[in-house]
């Protein structure tokens, strides 16, 4: 029976990443005092708020570049780089991309997210979304990325376990039931998981449940049909054209591409 202590440690694991995940996730969804979520409706977010609320400061960096491509001001190469055309901002991002560009107004796209990610106009947007209680707070959003990750450990923790159990001479006790017992941490950390991944904090860990609501119903009223309103809401891969994904592709995988001479 001293697979039973393996058992025990792998329970021991489990119930604590839970608990951590559980306590992390309810503090997301309280709603925040004050909240103006009740009257704010989705029609009402602009194209940056939606940006931010699904995708986080490179999402807003994103749809800033590609509007400024769409209307002439902003030219992006699938080379990666991007040239000015028009070099008058008309709002606080459009102004920092502009900034971030050096003298011979030419700058990789990557360099240009990474400059208007951590603006400062992002992070009062950040700011006021959360005042709404439609962002998740810093620390919110760190705990329940903890809570996940935690939960993933234990998921590892509950298979090493068994392997070690496994490996471990029990006289009188069949495999099968070894496995049956070391099942039920298992499920339950993936059922954690899964529906951690069913309420949105694996894939829009900047909403809260109020904000992600309002996602889901502006993506449904638009259905594809604003090209910018998709990419705000699903990402890039929502861009039609292959040479503007290949261009935002570069700061994605996290390469910086050499200018070529023209």
């Amino acid at each position: 029976m001293f697979w039973v202590l393996f058992l025990l440690a792998a329970w021991a694991g489990v119930l604590l990443s839970c608990t951590r995940l559980l306590r992390a996730a309810t503090r997301a969804a309280e709603p925040t005092t004050g909240s103006a979520v009740p009257h704010h409706r989705h029609e009402e977010l602009s194209l940056y708020e939606a940006a931010y609320l699904a995708g986080g400061p490179a999402r807003v960096a994103d749809l800033t570049l590609l509007s400024m491509q769409r209307q002439r001001r902003l030219l992006l190469a699938h080379t990666g780089w991007a040239t000015v055309v028009d070099p008058v901002g008309r709002d606080p991002h459009e102004r920092s991309v502009l900034g971030a560009f050096g003298p011979d107004g030419q700058s990789p796209v990557a360099e240009l997210r990474s400059t208007v990610a951590g603006n400062t106009a992002v992070r009062d947007l950040a700011d006021r979304l959360g005042e709404a209680g439609l962002a998740l707070t810093e620390g919110v959003r760190a705990g329940v990325g903890e809570g996940i990750r935690a939960v993933r450990g234990a998921t590892l923790l509950v298979l090493a376990m068994a392997a070690a159990a496994l490996a471990v001479p029990a006289e009188g006790t069949a495999t099968g039931i070894v496995l049956a017992w070391f099942s039920l941490p298992l499920v339950l950390t993936l059922g954690c998981l899964a529906i951690a991944g069913f309420d949105g904090y694996l894939h829009s860990p900047w909403a809260s449940p109020a904000g992600q609501r309002l996602l889901v119903a502006l993506d449904r009223e638009d259905n594809g049909a604003e090209p910018l309103t998709a990419v705000a809401v699903r990402g890039v891969r929502a861009v039609g054209d292959p040479d503007l994904r290949a261009a935002l592709g570069y700061g994605n995988r996290g390469r910086i591409p050499r200018q070529r001479d023209q």
